[in-house]
């Protein structure tokens, strides 16, 4: 399982929130826990794995994955990325993905609630859910997704938060968005 499908996964629904309401720019922390199948697995033997790494071979890793603006930890059950938004980014509503062929197929709007579904090429993956904003430094989320892990259909839940941190980023640096 790479490290890859839980960063898209992640960034999928800090991309979606962000269309739905204007957040503030700055640090994110981006929360979700993940239910059902492989992917559920998966991320308990990846939490299991990135404790009981040597100090050296985890900074290693997550210097890694600054280099690409995400900052992952793990939190009770799920996962825990740190992501910079800058204001262009919040100015139009969007963040990257971490997968570029990935196109949102549907979208509608009910006050502070976004509902959606997208699709992926690679992985080969589709899902649905929705958005409740909580404020311009706030939200929280559930989506359901559909993928193919290892050659083998796999459907999963995730339920996710977005919660504002700082205006300064830091050490974590923005995503690159892709020109559009």
């Amino acid at each position: 399982m790479s490290i890859r499908v839980f960063v898209a996964a992640g960034l999928a629904l800090a991309s979606l929130a962000a269309s739905a309401q204007s957040l503030k720019p700055g640090l994110w922390d981006i929360t979700s826990k993940t239910q059902g199948g492989q992917m559920e697995q998966a991320q308990a033997e990846m939490r299991k794995q990135m404790a009981a790494m040597p100090p050296e071979q985890r900074k290693m890793m997550e210097d890694m994955l600054a280099k690409q603006g995400v900052k992952m930890g793990t939190g009770a059950g799920g996962m825990v990325m740190q992501i910079c938004m800058t204001k262009e980014m919040t100015e139009r509503n969007e963040i990257p993905m971490g997968n570029s062929d990935c196109k949102t197929t549907s979208q509608s709007r009910s006050g502070s609630t976004m509902k959606f579904a997208f699709a992926c090429g690679n992985p080969p993956s589709s899902g649905e859910g929705e958005y409740t904003m909580l404020g311009s430094d706030a939200y929280k989320s559930r989506m359901t997704l559909k993928t193919v892990i290892a050659g083998k259909p796999d459907t999963m839940t995730m339920e996710g938060s977005g919660k504002w941190l700082a205006a300064d980023c830091g050490s974590v640096k923005p995503l690159a968005v892709p020109k559009k």
